[in-house]
């Protein structure tokens, strides 16, 4: 698998944009290939060099991208060595998918759908039969989960299958409309500290001879939200991180595959006018423009009707220089939300008459609608990198 087009992209250019991996290398891969070999039916062995095991578990770190594990080699001694895959395991990066934001990477994980299909394609999306912002991650305003999502995740599928399935999480996370358009099927249980989690889903993963567990870990990325991941207090919290996956890794009953993964790294944004620009304070970029949504990195942008190709055209003119911008019709057809020949058509409204990514180092806040996140430190969403790349980091047992 060749990252060439991730290490060298070319500014401007739509076709440019270094697509996430579907159907080979991407989040949405990673379940159905460990449910398939398992033999659960209708599951695909996307990537291919997976060896199947009869337990496996899933402990995806929120915010944890693969640059910034192997930038900080001492605070993650753990991890680092399993980049190597000096413990007989595979290490690699894979990709998030687009936008490379929570609430999606959940859903695709979780259905083993790319965003295009399971229909939550960014942070806050317009609800086409309200007209109004919803923000996926909180689930506001409400929304029927079962409408929104319609297709059954793959721990349902397993459990179908007669796999033990089971989800180890904060008990904060077991009843939300997120949690079961997206990670539900089977049993959940909920622990409140890392450790507790860690210990559980080892046991967890030894109740039955076919097990598929998934464990989380959010604080990592609420310190690089707040603080940025050049400070001390993100380091901090990736040192405790690396002792929970060796924690987990020590304990996993025989026969078994722990995957390390994550649902997007992340970037320090500088607080200055030419790296954060202000939605909210700009005339052309308004213009036009009904509603904002997506985040300060991945931007879905409403027109207002008959205005959508005047503000495809503004928003080139003004940020092309600095993000990918496509309308809605290109940026599907171009893959950015899974391959083209598998987008579901409910999702279609869902997604902004402009899209834009951030390719350079810059932000498109809203400082007036927008407060708490136009002042986040670390960010995430776009195609590069850093946000993207996620580790797939395996021990086995």
């Amino acid at each position: 698998m060749a990252y060439a087009a991730w290490d060298h992209p070319e500014p401007l250019a739509l076709g440019s944009a270094p697509l996430p991996e579907y159907g080979s290398g991407s989040l949405a891969d990673l379940l159905p290939t460990l449910a398939a070999g398992m033999a659960v039916p209708g599951m695909t062995a996307s990537i291919t060099e997976l060896t199947p095991a009869d337990r496996n578990c899933v402990f995806l770190i929120d915010g944890l991208g693969w640059e910034q594990i192997k930038a900080h080699p001492d605070e993650a001694p753990f991890l680092t060595a399993l980049l190597g895959s000096s413990r007989g395991g595979t290490g690699r990066p894979i990709t998030a998918g687009y936008p490379a934001t929570t609430a999606t990477s959940l859903a695709s994980v979780g259905t083993g759908l790319p965003p295009g299909s399971h229909g939550l394609p960014g942070y806050t999306v317009r609800n086409p039969a309200t007209g109004q912002l919803m923000n996926q991650l909180r689930w506001q305003p409400w929304s029927d989960p079962a409408a929104w999502q319609p297709y059954p995740t793959v721990f349902q599928l397993a459990a179908d299958a007669g796999v033990h399935s089971a989800q180890v999480s904060s008990p904060t996370f077991q009843h939300t409309p997120l949690t079961k358009v997206a990670l539900s099927g089977g049993t959940f249980h909920g622990r409140l500290t890392g450790e507790e989690r860690m210990d559980l889903a080892a046991e967890q993963l030894a109740v039955a001879d076919r097990s598929l567990v998934y464990t989380y870990y959010a604080e990592l990325d609420g310190a690089g939200h707040r603080y940025g991941v050049d400070s001390d207090t993100w380091r901090g919290q990736l040192m405790h991180v690396d002792r929970l996956v060796q924690r987990l890794a020590e304990q996993l009953p025989p026969r078994s595959a722990l995957y390390v993964t994550a649902d997007h790294g992340m970037v320090d944004i500088p607080f200055d006018e030419q790296h954060r620009i202000d939605f909210d304070e700009d005339w052309e970029l308004k213009a036009g423009v009904a509603l904002l949504g997506g985040e300060g990195r991945a931007r879905h942008v409403y027109a207002v009707p008959g205005a959508s190709n005047d503000v495809l055209t503004c928003w080139r003119e003004v940020l092309g220089e600095q993000f990918w911008v496509a309308s809605r019709d290109e940026a599907i057809a171009a893959g950015w939300f899974g391959p083209p020949d598998r987008f579901d058509e409910r999702v279609y409204e869902r997604i902004g008459d402009v899209v834009a990514a951030a390719h350079d180092d810059v932000l498109l806040i809203a400082s007036e609608r927008e407060p708490k996140e136009s002042a986040m430190v670390g960010n995430h969403g776009s195609m590069t990198p850093a946000e993207q790349l996620v580790p797939l980091l395996e021990v086995r047992s």
